[in-house]
């Protein structure tokens, strides 16, 4: 019996809300923070949230590995392993995200989390960039990276690589066959990360975060696992098969700056027939809704407003960079730290090393103005 495009459409709708819901309620439960891992890390030498985020993404890098060799889904059609590699946008995309998402003391899964913990604050920092998200995406923004940024690129595929995966150049370096670089490449990575995580005893024994860090990183993979397999089809019209339900037309997984543009719009432009309910718009509500069941049932649930016009004036600052940064990027801490690290592209590496720079810098500048105060 075939399956209606809505059917399908409804399915993977559904499939993004529930994995987004257990991903708020966990990161929730967990206090899990990329930005306040790096925070902890630079001021107090301590790396327990930051092994929480280690093991995610391990768990992220095998199980998408495992679905892409067993063709469980067509992963080197994601975004992030498009062969064109514009390194610029990446670098200085991921640059401006860690300088944003600290000045505005959270990424955007952050403050999704706070919001649903009654958080103010952090609906305005997330309508602020959601605004910039949507200007990089169609806007004035977007005319400046279009016409500035991403034609500076290398374009692999003239060189013949199908995508821009680390494995695909360590299968084109060494002459092993594409399946088999994957999960070499994919067990090395995954042994190293879980090596540095569970060398430490206090991690090894605190359960909820062991727990938080598997949990986040199997719902990186069930979202290409819903988007690239319970989500592929034909379309009835073109005969064609397509991913139903996703913003780019492909398989996708967690991540949080352009949804949050694309539910923007839209709750700007509801009447608009062309707009539909898509996956990442059902994780932005998913997200808000698992945190919010946490503040409930932990009774933590409480109104937070800004502490003052400066507090203000710095995060809204901080909104915009993570709009466009995380755009330019083409993901944020979980899109490109989490989701797109799962797909082992090299330009994933890049934005990462991006917002970890851009974190650090912005935390060690304000420590710095904080002691000269």
């Amino acid at each position: 019996m075939e399956t209606s495009p809505a059917s399908i459409s409804a399915l993977v709708v559904a499939g993004g809300f529930a994995i987004a819901f257990g991903f708020g309620l966990v990161a929730a439960r967990a206090n899990f923070c990329t930005m306040g891992a790096l925070s902890d890390i630079v001021n107090m030498g301590h790396w327990g949230r930051m092994r929480t985020w280690l093991l995610a993404l391990a768990v992220a890098i095998a199980g998408t590995a495992l679905l892409a060799a067993s063709g469980q889904a067509d992963i080197a059609k994601a975004v992030a392993l498009r062969p064109s590699l514009s390194w610029l946008s990446l670098l200085l995309g991921g640059l401006l995200f860690g300088v944003g998402m600290t000045l505005a003391g959270g990424c955007a899964n952050r403050n999704l989390v706070r919001v649903g913990g009654g958080s103010v604050r952090s609906l305005v920092v997330l309508t602020f960039l959601a605004i910039a998200s949507y200007m990089t995406l169609k806007g004035l923004f977007g005319q400046w990276r279009a016409r500035w940024l991403d034609p500076v690129r290398i374009d692999l595929g003239e060189r013949g690589w199908a995508d821009q995966g680390l494995d695909t150049l360590v299968a084109r370096a060494t002459g092993l066959p594409d399946g088999t670089a994957l999960l070499l490449v994919a067990g090395l990575l995954v042994l190293a990360l879980l090596v540095f995580v569970f060398k430490d005893a206090r991690f090894r024994a605190n359960g909820a975060q062991v727990f938080a860090g598997v949990a986040m990183g199997a719902l990186i993979v069930a979202g290409w696992y819903v988007t690239g397999h319970l989500g592929y089809g034909e379309n009835p019209d073109t005969l064609e098969h397509v991913f139903f339900a996703t913003n780019s037309r492909t398989l996708e997984s967690l991540s949080m700056v352009a949804p949050l543009a694309y539910t923007l719009e839209l709750l700007m432009l509801w009447t608009d027939a062309s707009l539909r309910l898509t996956f990442g718009i059902a994780t932005v509500v998913g997200i808000i809704a698992g945190s919010l069941a946490h503040a409930l049932a932990a009774r933590s649930f409480r109104w937070e407003g800004f502490a003052s016009v400066a507090d203000l004036r710095s995060q809204l600052f901080g909104a915009v960079l993570m709009g466009f940064g995380g755009v330019t990027a083409l993901g944020c801490t979980v899109g490109q730290g989490m989701t797109g690290l799962s797909t082992l592209a090299i330009g994933s590496f890049l934005a990462v090393a991006g917002i970890v720079t851009g974190s650090v810098l912005t935390l060690k500048w304000l420590l710095w103005r904080a002691e000269s105060e």
